[in-house]
């Protein structure tokens, strides 16, 4: 069986490591236990080359075998058709896992990303967009707590939806955004408490370490 082959950057600044999106397939490799390399690309310089795998000069890609396949939420899909770790087999409990990967996506992260960005950037409150911002990604957050208050994953047992899931909200949670959301923060803790995920996060973490050692962010 050929490796899949994970491409990332060769570096990034200090502030987004641990949360590049890279992450979300490592994690899911190491909980499938599916045989994986890492490669990179450069961060500086997004030419032809990565533009013919990810249009749009972002990472990360998966390459498996003859398929090259971006954006996270489809390659969290190709691997979990690759493991019953990742999906279960059955019809129903795998549309369960599929809605909730893609309100992981649709729902939770394209309602909250605003909400960070501007949380790293220094938010102005004076600024009226801010408190639509705060209000519609706290609507979001609030309906998923009720959700996570009764049970303990999303879809029956841990699956890819849960590692889209909790990546999404581990960087709200960063950001203080579920302190008053107890049921979302233990979710979040519990997922990243997770072997696969410690081990996908140090590495990632040492892969950009390394990078900075070596001279590529100078």
């Amino acid at each position: 069986m050929t490796d899949i082959v994970l491409v990332t950057y060769d570096w990034v600044p200090e502030t987004p490591r641990g949360h590049v999106r890279d992450i979300r397939a490592r994690w899911a490799l190491e909980e499938a236990g599916l045989p994986y390399r890492v490669e990179t690309t450069p961060f500086r310089e997004r030419g032809p080359e990565h533009l013919s795998h990810q249009p749009f000069g972002q990472t990360p890609w998966l390459v498996d075998g003859d398929l090259s396949i971006f954006e996270s939420g489809a390659m969290l899909l190709h691997l979990a058709e690759r493991s019953e770790i990742l999906m279960p087999t059955g019809r129903k409990a795998r549309a369960e896992v599929k809605e909730w990967l893609f309100a992981a996506l649709n729902s939770i992260e394209a309602a909250t990303q605003h909400w960070t960005l501007l949380k790293m950037m220094g938010r102005d409150e004076a600024n009226p967009a801010w408190a639509f911002i705060e209000s519609f990604a706290n609507t979001r957050l609030g309906r998923l707590e009720p959700v996570l208050a009764e049970r303990e994953w999303l879809a029956g047992g841990f699956s890819v939806a849960d590692i889209m899931m909790a990546d999404v909200l581990r960087l709200v949670d960063r950001l203080a955004g579920l302190e008053t959301l107890p049921a979302c923060k233990a979710y979040v803790a519990r997922a990243t408490a997770r072997p696969a995920f410690r081990k996908a996060y140090a590495d990632q973490m040492a892969h950009f370490v390394a990078a900075e050692k070596g001279g590529l962010g100078m």
